[in-house]
């Protein structure tokens, strides 16, 4: 008998404390599930539909337990709402005295050492200055140095590298504030936690040895879930890999000049030849188009400017390596330069290596900057044995880890072949709750007259749902098309992502009881929008990977040569996993209703389109476009008459 069924059940420590919990068989399965392989110390994985409450399943069980578990999450968003909201409820309601503890990236905590350091730097512009001057306000008050925590703040603010350090720039333990430094305390805290919160991006960090200092946490851990585990195969491919950027050789350049001007004043040769580096990293991003980009990195390597230029940028970075040398010794930060510096001779020799075989050699431009990365094609194999060495409880949960009703997909990526897998439907009652249409007379997905078409059905869908309306797009170019088009034919405010924060935007949507979002990548998942705030969903076609983005060709041309179906095996999955992202946004709790337009005919015309009918909901399903319409405006009358 196990020990967790008692807790969920009617009369159970959930039901007495918390308002409004209900028993629920799939949440009371899962919480089983991860108990037994605490238990085993074996690998899980679960699919939870939507409302499942998949947080508290996993929750209970490692808090019941005695082990010190590491929970990881997509998001900072969601790291916080876990800590702040769903920990504490769950501890009140089983009277437990574990030890939790929040544990954020280095970028997320006020670098002492930075902000006494650059409070005599004259390299600051007016904006970043009056940044400064508030940030200094507001350390003397602060107890955590969690720059979250100063809302005046914006999320992109200028001043942020001046006052927080990355794993580069961090002096450790011969930092003058050391015993002082919040990223310390935070992770001290964390060490002496039994359930530390952590977000993926910050596992991956440090399972890759990335980050020194944090290193320590994981190996003490018996339990590790991973919550949006959709998530994780790209960003663990991101730490498995390496990379180098113009931005990085900039900073370096920066903190050689505060030191210039600070410490070592009679030092000007430092000063010019971290100039001439940063000036020869800049002009390679020149050789590329202004817009911002991604490529294939190998094949630029074949362009004659190119490899001059790396050249030039290899022989300066060895220049100034000889330079920082000359003055070893005599300042911390400059010792921690020359380490950085050599690190980046090191990644740049690596990352111009034709001949490296497994990986991916690509390069993304930004407006002013030229990021090199290298990324392994896949990450099976190491991930696989990080798992069976040494033995702990694994648990990988999410909405959307299935595809064509298995797990295989996400199995082969992650190496986890021999996982234990639960599948869980939703609790919701999706043919009564919801309709899906697929509109008849669709044109092809890149034909021209789709874009009047999609406007024209966007048009429909706001009027009938008076606004409670995601649009969301699968490039950004559709999306500013739509957004621009829609102005003058709606009366509706309009709040289209990129004008300003996430946050900020549906902020904007709740308050405006009218107002309709149009979206891309960032809106089609981890947004949690429940009641009549939300009653239509319209996605514009199938969200197939850009075949342009060179990680993906890459990963194309692995598969073929292993004799596979690169298609199948990776576009499709990938595909079906992101549309069930987006449609899962529709219906978040049980009394509510909506609908979901995808306009593109693939769905029915191709062979293929059955994996993604199937890995849908199973809502009520239509071609009539105006069935849809109807359904929206009965939706409507129904909340009026309330």
């Amino acid at each position: 008998m196990s020990n967790i069924s008692p807790l969920f059940a009617v009369d159970g420590k959930l039901s007495l404390a918390i308002d409004g919990f209900t028993p629920r068989k799939a949440q009371t399965d899962m919480a089983i599930a991860v108990e037994q392989v605490i238990q085993s110390k074996s690998p899980l994985i679960v699919e939870a539909g939507t409302g499942t409450g998949k947080t508290f399943a996993y929750l209970v069980p490692a808090m019941q337990s005695d082990k010190k578990t590491i929970v990881s999450t997509g998001t900072k968003n969601l790291q916080e709402q876990l800590f702040h909201r769903d920990l504490p409820v769950v501890k009140k309601a089983l009277g437990s005295n574990r030890k939790t503890a929040l544990l954020k990236g280095r970028a997320n905590y006020l670098c002492l050492h930075r902000l006494a350091q650059n409070g005599a730097s004259s390299l600051l512009d007016k904006q970043t200055l009056a940044e400064f001057t508030q940030v200094r306000h507001w350390a003397s008050s602060t107890k955590t140095g969690d720059m979250g925590d100063m809302k005046t703040l914006a999320e992109d603010a200028k001043v942020l590298p001046f006052v927080t350090s990355t794993a580069d720039n961090c002096l450790g333990k011969d930092c003058p504030v050391y015993e002082d430094c919040y990223m310390v305390k935070a992770r001290r805290k964390a060490l002496d936690a039994d359930v530390v919160v952590v977000n993926h991006h910050l596992f991956f960090a440090d399972m890759a040895l990335k980050d020194t200092g944090f290193g320590e946490l994981i190996p003490e851990a018996d339990l590790v879930i991973f919550d949006e585990a959709h998530q994780i195969p790209d960003i663990a491919s991101e730490y498995f890999g390496e990379s180098l950027s113009s931005r990085q050789i900039q900073d370096m350049s920066r903190d050689i000049e505060v030191v210039y001007r600070t410490v070592l004043k009679d030092a000007k040769q430092l000063q010019s030849t971290a100039e001439k580096c940063k000036m020869i990293a800049a002009d390679l991003r020149l050789l590329f188009p202004e817009n911002a980009q991604k490529g294939n990195w190998r094949q630029m390597l074949n362009r004659e400017d190119v490899q001059t230029q790396v050249s030039k940028l290899t022989d300066s970075l060895t220049v100034l390596y000889e330079v920082l040398k000359l003055h070893l010794g005599r300042d911390k930060d400059l010792d921690n330069i020359f380490e950085r510096v050599s690190e980046a001779r090191t990644k740049l020799t690596r990352l111009t290596d034709i001949s490296l075989q497994g990986v991916s050699l690509w390069y993304e431009t930004t407006m002013r900057h030229i990021i090199l990365h290298l990324t392994p094609l896949s990450i099976a194999k190491k991930f696989a044995s990080f798992v069976n060495e040494p033995k702990r409880a694994w648990v990988f949960t999410s909405a959307t880890l299935m595809v064509d009703g298995g797990f295989t997909h996400f199995q082969r990526l992650m190496g986890l072949k021999d996982a234990e897998t639960l599948a869980l439907d939703s609790p919701f009652d999706y043919p009564k709750q919801a309709m899906l249409c697929v509109p008849r007379f669709l044109p092809e997905p890149n034909a021209r007259e789709m874009r009047d078409t999609l406007l024209d059905i966007s048009i429909k869908l706001v009027k009938a749902s008076h606004g409670r309306c995601f649009l969301l797009f699968t490039s950004h170019a559709a999306l500013r098309a739509i957004a621009a088009q829609l102005e003058d034919k709606i009366e509706n405010p309009i709040l289209v992502q990129g004008t300003t924060t996430k946050r900020a935007l549906l902020e904007n949507y709740l308050a405006n009881k009218n107002a309709v979002l149009l979206g891309t990548g960032a809106f089609w998942e981890g947004v949690d929008v429940r009641g009549d705030d939300l009653t239509c969903v319209l996605i514009d076609k199938l969200p197939f990977a850009s075949p342009d983005d060179p990680l993906l060709q890459a990963r194309i041309e692995d598969c073929r040569k292993g004799g596979g179906n690169p298609f199948a095996q990776l576009q499709i999955p990938q595909a079906a996993i992101a549309l069930k992202q987006g449609a899962g946004r529709l219906i978040r709790d049980e009394s509510d209703k909506g609908v979901l337009v995808i306009c593109d005919n693939r769905l029915v015309t191709k062979d293929y389109g059955k994996i993604f009918m199937g890995s849908l909901p199973d809502m009520h399903r239509t071609r009539d476009l105006q069935k849809a319409i109807d359904f929206l405006q009965q939706i409507h009358e129904g909340d009026n008459e309330e």
